[in-house]
């Protein structure tokens, strides 16, 4: 997408507006029919690097910048471990590039870091566990093929790591594809209520797996439906003296220095509460206000994450009986900005939050935004959410996913991306344009075969680096 070209944010809607209504259902899809011939099927199969293409180690040092520079090399580590998991770290070396194929500019909340790890099961509000995407620190409005084309190339890219097969790779990226253009069909003609209520639950987890791996998949619910707050007591806690602390484990988990930031730091453990609190809905408010922090440490997380101020808070009710644990997040500027242009909301906490809460659709009650100010010139932005509640991450690899499991796994993984494009776009548009040939399928398997392999060069580029000693890495004991 061209710098000229770029998606506009949606507008408050007139009186007029809403007195007209919106174009049919019919209407909308003819029109995203119609995009095929502005940007055909063909168009989007062909992966095209910018002209000027900024290299991928300029771009992690640039980003290194404003991050915590004693953690880099943990990041660095975590990346070097495979092709996928330098995908995974590399989302802003992938803008640049999403950033110079053609979409047809139908808008939605992107994600913006959409790859095969970045799907969990959590509990709803309600306590019902479901199935979505977990990651949206880069999630900022933009066409939908950003989205579907980074997950399709997370998919090939995962599966060539672990050791899968062609066949394999190309039968993930086709059922990603045809759930995302069946799913979206189905949403193109849903009542608004009903979108907004739907949700990837249990029954329809199960009804996606095989018969091979239903025992398997009812173990890994009823494992998740087992995190609490209670569960990570016991396992990060320890009795010093009469009081609880969390256990020490550095670099990844660790008590950090009154003089991180040149400011007492228990002041600005509070200010960064208050202000948390300050928006919180009201009978959430009353409800955090009854906790007790007790302590808290910086936690390493993720990839692509790591070197961002991210902590882990502790708190109690009347008792140690009555945990609760909330993790913080440093939350900066999305990678796709450069591309899409600045986020509407000040703040990058509430950036983050509100784009979850459009995607995902039912975030934890806990789940919310702050700023805490270091001094008149220096400020962070944050979001706070329950670090173990029902959640479940599913890394490739890891019990949750293997290869036998994964085209299972494919399937709600395309079911998901559409649900959260549906909730935040047109659903119309983006059926009428995706249809329901595999013709679809077969130009965004053309692109992800295409990408893979610049990641796979962009990969050799950032080893060589780390080799040469551009890129300092960590010992594999202390990344991982």
């Amino acid at each position: 997408m061209s710098a000229d070209k770029k998606p506009k944010y949606a507008v408050l809607r007139s009186v007029e507006s809403f007195a007209k209504g919106r174009p049919t259902i019919r209407r909308r899809i003819a029109d995203g029919k119609a995009l095929r011939k502005r940007v055909s099927f063909a168009e989007q199969g062909i992966y095209t690097p910018p002209k000027i293409r900024v290299d991928p180690i300029t771009i992690l040092e640039e980003q290194a910048k404003t991050r915590i520079q004693s953690l880099i090399p943990i990041r660095y580590r975590r990346m070097l471990q495979s092709p996928f998991a330098f995908y995974r770290g590399g989302a802003a070396i992938m803008a640049q590039d999403l950033a110079n194929q053609p979409t047809t500019n139908i808008i939605v909340q992107l994600c913006g870091d959409m790859h095969v790890s970045n799907f969990g099961l959590f509990g709803t509000a309600e306590h019902r566990l479901v199935f979505g995407i977990n990651d949206f620190d880069e999630t900022l409005p933009g066409s939908w093929e950003w989205d579907l084309k980074r997950l399709v190339a997370s998919a090939l890219i995962a599966c060539e790591s672990a050791g899968g097969d062609k066949a394999l790779g190309k039968q993930l990226v086709y059922r990603i594809c045809s759930e995302y253009q069946k799913q979206m069909a189905r949403y193109a003609n849903m009542p608004y209520l009903e979108l907004a209520q739907e949700f990837i639950g249990e029954q329809q987890i199960r009804k996606h797996f095989s018969k091979e791996h239903q025992k398997k998949i009812d173990a890994y619910l009823k494992e998740c439906k087992g995190q609490n707050n209670i569960q990570v007591l016991q396992k990060l806690t320890t009795l010093v003296g009469k009081n609880r602390k969390i256990i020490n484990k550095p670099p990844l988990i660790e008590h950090f220095k009154e003089e991180a930031y040149g400011v007492p730091l228990q002041t600005l453990i509070d200010k960064a509460l208050m202000n948390y609190a300050s928006t919180l809905l009201a009978d959430r408010k009353v409800l955090f206000e009854r906790y007790t922090l007790k302590d808290y440490v910086r936690k390493v997380v993720g990839v692509g994450s790591v070197g961002t101020n991210c902590m882990l808070f502790y708190f109690e009710g009347d008792s140690e009986h009555d945990p609760l644990f909330l993790q913080y997040k440093e939350a900066q500027k999305s990678v796709l900005s450069p591309y899409l242009g600045k986020s509407i909301f000040r703040d990058m906490g509430h950036r983050v939050v509100a784009g979850q809460r459009l995607l995902q659709g039912a975030p934890d009650i806990f789940l919310n935004f702050g700023l805490v100010q270091f001094d008149i010139n220096r400020g962070e932005g944050f979001y706070m959410r329950q670090l173990r509640d029902m959640k479940g991450g599913l890394d490739i690899g890891a019990e949750g996913v293997s290869l036998k499991n994964f085209p299972d796994y494919a399937r709600l993984y395309g079911w998901a991306l559409a649900l959260g494009h549906a909730r935040s776009g047109d659903a119309a548009m983006i059926s009428g344009y995706c249809g329901e040939s595999q013709e679809f399928g077969n130009a965004l398997y053309s692109f992800a075969k295409s990408y893979a392999k610049q990641n796979q060069s962009d990969f050799e580029v950032f080893k060589k680096a780390v080799k040469s000693g551009k890129l300092q890495v960590a010992s594999k004991k202390a990344a991982l």
